[in-house]
C-alpha cells in the first residue's frame, strides 16, 4: 500500500510523516443513494459508503459518513506538485503552499489558522511530487465555515511583495536545514537527479536552492492562477456528516467558484535505463552511506503489489531480511532498509539503503544489499515469511482506517494520482501475491542495468552527526 501504511523506517529529510483512496453521469453528477451510503461500511471495506460527485465547475467531491464521533476532516487536494514545475522554476509548488497561509481580503494573515484552532481543530498543508493538499480536522460543527475559508483562498489569495520575500527566505532556510546541511538527504537528491534524466521526479520537492532564490512574485502569481482552480481540485470530507446537507453546502460554497482553464499536464516519460549509474558525494559527515534505487512501476501495474511485499520482506521490523542479516547477524550496518512508493502518478523507484558501523565500509554495505537482492532472485520466499508480510500490510491497512484523517488522506491522495477505488483493491490483490511473484519481480526490476547507486564519502568534520534521510515524498 502507500507508504503511509508503513511506519517511517530509519530514513527522512524532514518529509511529512503524518501519513500516513468516479465515473460521472451525463449531467456531471453520478446517481447515488444517500440512504444506502449512510449504512455502516461493508465488512472489510471501510470505503463502502463513499459518495462521489463532480460539480458543474469540474471540482471532484468525495464524501464518507463516519458517525462514531462528532468530528470531521475536510481536505482540498490540488493536482499540482513538483512534477508540474519546469527547469529553472523548481520549488514553486512548495513555496505556493507556504504562501496560501498569507491571507485574503476576508481572512487576513494568520486569521485562517487561528479560527480553526479557536474552534478546537487543527490545520496544515503538505506538498509532494504529484499534489498539494490542505486540511482541517476537528468539530463537525465547523465544516461549513472551513469550506468557506478554503474556497475563499482557492481564488482570492492576496500576497504582497514583502510577504513573498519573507516566505521565500523561510523556504531557503528550510532547504538549508533539511538538505544542504544534511549529507544523507543531499546524497538522496543527487541519486534521484541521476536516476531520472527526462522526468521531473529528478528534482526535489522543495526545489533547487538557486531556483528558489530566483523565483519572483510574478512567477508565483502565474502558478497560483494556473493550478488553483476548482476543476483542478478534489474535496474530501470524512466524518460525522449528513450527506444531503453536506452536498448542499458543497454546491453552494465550492460550486459558486467559476471553472478555470484546464491546467497543463506533465507529459515527460522516463526512458528505459541501459546500464548502472553511479553517484559519489563527498561531504562532511561521520560515516558513509549507500543508496541504491531501481526504476519500478506504480499503481497502474499489477507488479506493484509484489514490489510492496518485497519492501516489507526486506525492511519491515526486526524480523526483516536486512535487519537480520546486515544489523543483527553480520553486525555490518548501523541502519539498513528498503522503501517503495507505489502511489505515485508516474513510475517511481524501489530503494535500498544502508549505513555501515564504524570500521565497516560502504563497499561492504553495497555488496550486502546486492547479496540480499540475489537471494530474492534465486530463492522463492517461503510461505511463512510471505504470510507474515501480508499480515503486516493488511493489519496496517485496517488499523489506519480508525483515523478519519487517514481515511480522508487515502481517498484524496489516490483520487489525485489515479482513482480512489484503488484503496478497495489493495488487500485482495496483496493477498493474491505468491512467492513466485516476488522472485519474478526481483529478477525483472532489481537488476544492475536498471540501478543507480549513490555513495556518501565522508570528509572529516567536528560537526555533530545529523539524523539521516527517511524515505518519503511529502514536505510541509
Amino acid at each position: 500500500m502507500p507508504k503511509l501504511l508503513r511506519p517511517a523506517r530509519s530514513f527522512g529529510c524532514g518529509l511529512l510523516w503524518l501519513l500516513l483512496v468516479f465515473a460521472g453521469a451525463a449531467a456531471g453528477r453520478p446517481a447515488f443513494s444517500v440512504a444506502a451510503a449512510a449504512q455502516p461500511s461493508a465488512l472489510g471495506d471501510p470505503f463502502a459508503g463513499v459518495v462521489e460527485q463532480t460539480l458543474d465547475n469540474g471540482m471532484r467531491v468525495l464524501l464518507l459518513r463516519e458517525p462514531r464521533a462528532p468530528l470531521v476532516t475536510h481536505q482540498v487536494w490540488y493536482r499540482v506538485g513538483s512534477r508540474f514545475e519546469t527547469v529553472g522554476r523548481t520549488g514553486l509548488s512548495h513555496l505556493t503552499e507556504h504562501l496560501m497561509f498569507k491571507g485574503t481580503e476576508k481572512y487576513g494573515p494568520k486569521v485562517f489558522s487561528r479560527l480553526v484552532q479557536k474552534a478546537g481543530g487543527n490545520d496544515n498543508a503538505f506538498t509532494s511530487r504529484d499534489y498539494t493538499a490542505y486540511f482541517q480536522t476537528g468539530p463537525a460543527s465547523e465544516l461549513r465555515r472551513w469550506m468557506e475559508m478554503e474556497a475563499d483562498r482557492m481564488r482570492g489569495l492576496k500576497v504582497t511583495e514583502e510577504a513573498f520575500a519573507t516566505e521565500q527566505k523561510v523556504v531557503l532556510e528550510e532547504r538549508r536545514l533539511r538538505t544542504e546541511d544534511d549529507p544523507v538527504s543531499f546524497l538522496v537528491e543527487e541519486v534521484y537527479a541521476a536516476a531520472y534524466k527526462a522526468h521531473p521526479y529528478q528534482w526535489p520537492i522543495i526545489g533547487w536552492y538557486e531556483d528558489i532564490r530566483s523565483l519572483t512574485l510574478a512567477d508565483f502569481q502565474a502558478y497560483y492562477q494556473t493550478y488553483y482552480q476548482p476543476n483542478n481540485a478534489t474535496l474530501v470530507v470524512v466524518g460525522d456528516i449528513d450527506l444531503e446537507a453536506t452536498l448542499k453546502d458543497v454546491r453552494e460554497v465550492y460550486g459558486a467558484l467559476p471553472r478555470g482553464p484546464e491546467p497543463p499536464r506533465p507529459t515527460a516519460r522516463e526512458p528505459r535505463q541501459f546500464g548502472e549509474r553511479r553517484v559519489r558525494v563527498e561531504r562532511e559527515a561521520q560515516l558513509p552511506y549507500v543508496v541504491m534505487v531501481h526504476h519500478v512501476p506504480n499503481w497502474q501495474h499489477p507488479d506493484c503489489f509484489a514490489l510492496e511485499l518485497l519492501a516489507r520482506a526486506l525492511s519491515q521490523g526486526k524480523s526483516s531480511r536486512l535487519y537480520q542479516k546486515l544489523i543483527y547477524t553480520d553486525r555490518l550496518a548501523l541502519e539498513a532498509g528498503a522503501d517503495y512508493d507505489l502511489d505515485t502518478a508516474d513510475p517511481s523507484l524501489f530503494m535500498l539503503y544502508g549505513q555501515p558501523l564504524p570500521g565497516k565500509t560502504a563497499a561492504q554495505i553495497e555488496a550486502a544489499l546486492v547479496g540480499e537482492i540475489k537471494r530474492l532472485q534465486t530463492e522463492e520466499v517461503g510461505e511463512r515469511e510471505l504470510a507474515k508480510v501480508k499480515n503486516q500490510a493488511t493489519a496496517a491497512y485496517y488499523q489506519a482506517m480508525d483515523s478519519l484523517f487517514f481515511r480522508g488522506m487515502l481517498l484524496g491522495r489516490l483520487e489525485t494520482v489515479a482513482r480512489w477505488t484503488l484503496a478497495r483493491e489493495f488487500v485482495p490483490k496483496l493477498q493474491a501475491v505468491t512467492g513466485a511473484d516476488l522472485k519474478r519481480v526481483a529478477g525483472h526490476y532489481l537488476v544492475p542495468a536498471n540501478r543507480t547507486v549513490g555513495v556518501l564519502v565522508p570528509l572529516k568534520t567536528d560537526k555533530p552527526r545529523r539524523e539521516g534521510f527517511r524515505p518519503g515524498h511529502e514536505i510541509q
